[in-house]
């Protein structure tokens, strides 16, 4: 597939944020980093992205999950959260020192 201007342009709107916890923490010692994308990100679209944001690195598999809306409350008042997607992606060879903050 060849980059566009306009594809390159949806691939860097394609990764929201890196989603920083224990877990993906501890993942990140296989290599596996986990972004929030876009929920209509497709699996390829979001490897494309990551090789963009992150030149040098092969993205070797790409896990998506679905995070439905929670309902939250403070008080009396009530509410619901955004639902989103999060990508766990397993990148081959050297680590991202970006995310890690090694």
């Amino acid at each position: 597939m060849t980059m566009t201007k306009s594809n390159t342009e949806k691939l860097y709107s394609v990764i929201k944020k890196p989603l920083i916890t224990e877990k993906s923490m501890t993942a990140t010692t296989l290599g596996q980093y986990t972004f929030e994308v876009q929920k209509d990100a497709t699996k390829i679209e979001i490897a494309q992205a990551v090789e963009l944001a992150f030149p040098g690195r092969k993205v070797k598999k790409v896990r998506t999950v679905y995070m439905p809306s929670h309902e939250k409350r403070m008080g009396r008042t009530h509410g619901r959260t955004n639902s989103s997607k999060k990508a766990i992606v397993t990148i081959e060879g050297d680590p991202i020192e970006e995310i890690v903050g090694v």
